[in-house]
């Protein structure tokens, strides 16, 4: 009898937990909704958002060591993955059968797909997989209709697709909140921002740039909300609040994303330029009458950046029939360890032909070395 009082117990008091959460983000997000942004209220609103993100923060952490899991488990496969992001009956399966081999299930009715469905796109010698998941819906990043499951998958895609329909394209903003509110920042480079921790001597604040977004005050507020009185920070782009917290956390991840369009065979060509003047998507497609669907394919080729390697064996000609598909900024070192987990110990040196060499043949000896689309590596191992 005295253990199930205790396991009631616990299960009210996670309940109160919650519900003490949901109360003080509430607060907070309600009072950042009704103050008005101006020069008088930056400060107010940037220490705003560091106690929102910390008492997410801190939720977070405590439901993770509960042991919580959250995510699809999908075995990652081929040369990147793509994830299409939607809301219900925006074509997400229907898309995902029109450029991959997948077989998802389609209907005309709301969460068609219950769980994560992967599908391979061959697409210029490159193999990209592309999963389909449920749809999400308003509060997806708080739990909401599988939401975090879904949101969680995300995390670990290299590109992040955003499917609306000519219906309802007020869901874009929707979407782009839940995705931010997860933890990934779409279409943004991490800020060229440092801090470091320091044992005493308050903040030391150093500006590259001339800031327009933050003032000192608000910087060293926030900063100290975090429990940064004692540090160094070097600022070397004009950034705003949200990036400063986000470099405070160190917890974010940072994606291209891509904005689809879908079903504009439903509507008139006035009517599709009118979505698109509101939108401003990246692409607008028919997935059902593949209409745009293989210009699609090019776009993901290149907004993940690919580029691609020919190898060559002393003594012959390179294989240029079939390149090694390899992401920008990749090293010999990476070369190494897609062709074989031992060349990278073994490397001796590479004969490099192509726009990384400053002369054909070039002779690279260090495993660092940068190369660029359609570079021929010759690659010598002990």
């Amino acid at each position: 009898m005295a253990q199930a009082t205790s396991k009631q117990f616990n299960v009210k008091d996670a309940k109160s937990h919650e519900s003490s959460y949901d109360r003080k983000v509430n607060e907070l997000e309600e009072e950042l909704s009704t103050t008005k942004y101006n020069k008088k209220t930056q400060g107010h609103i940037g220490l705003i958002k560091a106690k929102l993100a910390k008492i997410k923060e801190e939720y977070q952490k405590k439901a993770a060591g509960k042991g919580k899991q959250e995510g699809f488990s999908v075995k990652r496969t081929g040369d990147a993955t793509v994830i299409l992001v939607g809301f219900p009956s925006v074509g997400k399966s229907t898309l995902l059968n029109a450029i991959t081999n997948a077989n998802s299930p389609v209907g005309a009715y709301a969460f068609t797909t219950l769980t994560c469905i992967p599908g391979l796109m061959e697409y210029n010698h490159a193999k990209i997989q592309v999963l389909d998941v449920p749809g999400i819906v308003e509060g997806a990043a708080t739990g909401r209709g599988r939401g975090k499951e879904v949101l969680a998958c995300a995390q670990s895609a290299d590109l992040v697709i955003v499917l609306l329909d000519v219906f309802h394209p007020e869901h874009l903003e929707v979407v782009k909140k839940e995705i931010f509110d997860t933890g990934l920042r779409i279409n943004q480079n991490p800020p060229q921002v440092k801090i470091s921790k320091k044992l005493r001597g308050g903040i030391d604040l150093g500006l590259t740039v001339k800031l327009t977004k933050l003032d000192a005050d608000t910087i060293k507020g926030i900063l100290k909300e975090f429990r940064l009185e004692n540090s160094s920070i070097v600022i070397r782009e004009d950034i705003s609040d949200d990036q400063l917290i986000d470099v405070i956390e160190g917890n974010k991840k940072y994606v291209p994303a891509i904005t689809v369009l879908n079903m504009i065979d439903m509507v008139s060509a006035k009517e599709l330029e009118r979505l698109k003047s509101i939108i401003n998507p990246d692409i607008c497609i028919s997935a059902e009458k593949k209409v745009n669907t293989e210009e699609l394919k090019e776009l993901i080729f290149r907004k993940l950046e690919f580029m691609r390697v020919y190898c060559k064996e002393q003594g012959k000609k390179a294989d240029m029939g079939v390149p090694l598909i390899m992401r920008k900024g990749n090293t010999l070192r990476d070369v190494c360890l897609k062709l074989h987990k031992d060349f990278a110990n073994k490397f001796r040196f590479a004969r490099i032909w192509g726009k990384s060499s400053k002369f054909p043949g070039m002779v690279v000896r260090k495993l660092g070395h940068t190369l660029e689309d359609n570079d021929i590596a010759e690659i010598h191992v002990s």
